[in-house]
């Protein structure tokens, strides 16, 4: 679970406070505080202040959100770009607009609610994590119901979440709670209503389900206003992020609205994608109309069904069933209609759209998606002429079909490779763990250098370091503590670890990248990726009952997708990860076993127990979804290590610790390591 450090939130907390106390008092607090306040709150078990902070938190958001999209929309109708417009008029009403929109903001959530929130806690929100520590407070505070309807709220985001499944069945079995309680509090209105009528649909009540589906019609194109309004901010796009990229201002100012017209495109697949999912639902948009010429066709309503069935064939034009249906409609009534406005307006917009981001990208070198994600789903057959409805076939869009990535060269799947040290010992190879590309090995240090490694760690490693502060990235039940190569050699410089300590990690996670590199027989050179020494420590008193996992099931290189089946090699994943290792320094803890499943993130096919030198290796595809059983008490140890075969996504602390490395060997005429060497922790650390 992702978890705001303590000491950056502290700091948080003084700047967003000493603003707060600055402005007037009806201003709205900022969510970032909040929900750093109710995660502090959270460590300090004081739950009531939990749920005040994190409420707090969710109303704050919710109210930026809709501010934002108010004040952009009231802003964009008082300021209009007209066509015709020379240069001068076009920045005149950029710069109204911009003005316009900033004093509509202020005057609404105040000036300490319009700073730049960091992405992280924008994360944490977009995946519902705010709901995670709700149902554990609302648990605490014997509030059930409430506890259950946070719960469910997370889950639907998270479904690959273990805990909280076995939470929701808990809580259904306990008394006091029942089926209304277990509410989704995020439910995007448009998906609720289209969900609810399909049900209906199914179940033949085409007239409540007409209602839901028309309903959700009119949330879709109301939702699909807000999205693209909330593009209208400030953009970020990479061809900005390097020194070479040399704007004038008029390519600044194409390559921003050619940014926004992406983000105005890519809101077809926000608002066809569920909570939680990575792809979008397929043929979204046109489902409705399918579904409702069918119903209103089951109602005698044949003047509707025709006109729903002539949108529906402006998505898919020439589909022959849909064709059929209409033919049908035109001679049960005797004259023809047209689609609906709104769904040809639509349409319109989007394929204009799609034309000028194909212009825009040919500027910005911008590789977008030609998909309009709706596709002819199929499955039905003739009905001698009666008109045939939807049987409601949804399935995911594979967005690797859609965007195409620079993959490192595929390399033939081998293992069994020598060991390349006398000492290491093989245990299980992918067979015996039923899978691919795996292996258990022994023996990989020994329990001096165990011991050595684990002193080493108690000093260097740092709260939430690898994960940008945060205190644990998975579970508010564990405590997490990092450190690279680098920082330990840093550490080492500076006299606070042993320096032949800090070579020590340097040379075991060399050790175990020759190891993985010569076991899985690769026909090229394996680099490190990233290096971390890191420990998970069970929080006393918060282990009672608990059924979580320590690290969730995830793959390494793609985006593990457990309903479709399927692990999406895309961003943010980091996609140049080929093979992964974990070597652990201990085993003296409860819990915290490593585990492979299958894509389902559910079905466990080989588990290992850490202990003192025992490594486990594997690729780091969508072939092994892993994750790390709970630690209920004590502390975990191990170094985890990814590697890739492509040398341009080295890591760059480890080429840092590799010249370190080299100037001591440089200085140092003796086999053991000397603390008094004049190094310039400036030039090398």
């Amino acid at each position: 679970m992702d978890v705001v450090h303590v000491s950056i939130g502290s700091i948080l907390s003084i700047v967003l406070q000493t603003l707060l106390l600055s402005s007037s008092c009806g201003s709205l607090e900022p969510y970032d505080l909040l929900y750093n306040n109710a995660v502090e709150a959270f460590y300090r078990s004081d739950y009531k202040d939990v749920v005040r902070h994190m409420e707090g938190a969710l109303s704050s958001y919710a109210e930026v959100r809709q501010t934002k999209v108010r004040c952009r929309l009231r802003c964009q109708n008082q300021h209009p770009f007209d066509s015709a417009s020379m240069d001068l008029q076009f920045f005149d009403v950029v710069l109204r607009r911009s003005n316009c929109q900033n004093e509509c903001i202020e005057e609404t959530v105040g000036t300490q609610s319009m700073h730049r929130v960091s992405e992280d806690v924008i994360q944490d929100f977009h995946r519902r994590i705010p709901y995670n520590y709700l149902q554990l407070a609302y648990q605490k505070l014997k509030q059930l119901d409430k506890a259950a309807a946070a719960a469910h709220t997370y889950f639907q985001a998270n479904p690959e979440s273990v805990e909280m499944d076995q939470n929701l069945e808990q809580y259904k079995a306990l008394e006091g709670t029942n089926l209304d309680h277990f509410v989704d509090r995020e439910a995007r209105p448009h998906q609720r209503s289209f969900s609810a009528g399909v049900k209906l649909y199914d179940n033949a009540n085409y007239e409540e389900a007409i209602s839901l589906f028309e309903e959700a019609l009119q949330e879709y194109y109301r939702a699909d206003v807000e999205c693209r309004a909330l593009c209208q901010g400030p953009q970020r796009f990479e061809e900005q992020d390097h020194v070479l990229y040399r704007y004038s201002l008029y390519q600044l100012v194409s390559d921003h609205f050619t940014q926004v017209l992406h983000c105005e495109h890519e809101c077809v697949r926000d608002l066809s994608t569920r909570p939680g999912r990575l792809s979008p639902m397929e043929n979204y948009l046109p489902l409705h109309y399918d579904y409702l010429q069918f119903a209103y066709y089951q109602l005698n309503m044949v003047e509707e069904a025709l006109e729903c069935a002539q949108s529906y064939l402006l998505f898919h034009e020439g589909d022959e069933f849909m064709t059929e249906n209409v033919e049908y409609y035109r001679e049960a009534i005797g004259h023809d209609l047209k689609p609906r406005e709104k769904a040809e307006w639509y349409l319109r917009r989007h394929e204009q759209e799609l034309e000028l981001l194909m212009i825009g990208s040919e500027n910005m070198h911008v590789e977008l998606s030609e998909g309009h994600y709706w596709t002819s789903t199929g499955g039905r057959e003739d009905s001698n002429r009666i008109p045939s409805g939807t049987d409601g076939w949804m399935e995911y869009v594979p967005i690797s079909e859609k965007k195409n990535f620079t993959l490192a060269p595929p390399q033939e799947l081998r293992e069994g490779g020598p060991l390349v040290y006398d000492s290491v010992q093989l245990i299980q190879n992918s067979q015996a763990l039923n899978g691919t590309q795996r292996v258990l090995l022994d023996d990989v240090m020994s329990v001096e250098e165990c011991a050595e490694l684990k002193n080493l760690a108690h000093t260097v490693t740092m709260a939430g370091d690898g994960y940008r502060g945060k205190m644990s990235p998975h579970t508010p039940n564990e405590r997490f503590e990092g450190a690279t190569v680098l920082k330990a050699l840093q550490y080492g410089y500076e006299g606070r670890v042993p320096l032949k300590s800090a070579r020590l990690f340097y040379d075991v996670s060399e050790r175990a990248r020759r190891i993985i590199e010569s076991y899985f027989l690769l026909n090229s050179t394996l680099h490190f990726s990233y290096t971390h020494l890191v420990c998970r420590t069970a929080i006393t008193g918060q282990q009672d009952h608990r059924n979580d996992l320590s690290h969730p099931i995830h793959a390494d290189n793609c985006l593990l997708d457990p309903e479709a089946n399927e692990c999406w090699k895309e961003p943010p994943a980091y996609t140049y990860r080929d093979y992964s290792a974990l070597l652990y320094l201990n085993g003296d803890f409860e819990g915290g076993e490593f585990i492979f499943t299958e894509m389902d993130a559910k079905t466990v096919t080989a588990q290992v127990k850490p202990k003192c030198g025992r490594m486990v290796g594997f690729s780091s595809g969508g072939e092994n979804p892993h994750g790390v059983r709970a630690v209920t008490r004590g502390q975990r140890c191990a170094v985890a290590l990814w590697f890739t075969l492509d040398p341009l996504f080295r890591e760059l602390e480890r080429l840092q610790a590799d010249e370190v490395v080299q100037a001591l060997d440089n200085q140092s005429s003796q086999s053991k390591w000397d603390t008094s060497l004049n190094i310039n922790p400036k030039d090398e650390l």
